[in-house]
């Protein structure tokens, strides 16, 4: 939709390691959105993503994450994957506001922007 040069773009379902995925050359950053939604598919996502890793250990993937509840929480899985997580201050790039792009978020709810990578620097 944004006219980038060079973007392939594939479907993928967490935790399945599909041809196309297979297919991938190495990637040096992933965006995700929405993805930490429901708990019991988080660990499908990091599988998918501790996979891609492999093909770069160098990746990261930036994601945002809303705070739901306590209770969620995705240290123990990364620790289980050897990735570790750096909180990224949404204030530290002007997006702690309310009605940015015209959504209502962050607005009064936490979200919290992730960076994901191996916990060594390479494997």
């Amino acid at each position: 939709m944004n006219n980038l040069p060079q973007l392939q773009v594939i479907g993928l379902t967490w935790g399945h390691i599909s041809w196309d995925l297979l297919a991938l050359p190495p990637q040096d950053i992933i965006l995700a959105s929405d993805v930490f939604f429901e708990p019991e598919d988080f660990e499908d996502i990091l599988t998918t993503i501790y996979f891609l890793m492999h093909k770069n250990p160098k990746v990261q993937l930036w994601s945002t994450y809303q705070v739901r509840s306590a209770d969620w929480s995705l240290e123990a899985l990364l620790y289980k994957w050897d990735m570790k997580c750096v909180h990224i201050p949404l204030e530290s790039f002007d997006a702690d506001k309310e009605d940015i792009a015209e959504s209502a978020l962050p607005g009064r709810h936490t979200v919290e922007m992730l960076v994901i990578s191996f916990a060594k620097d390479s494997l």
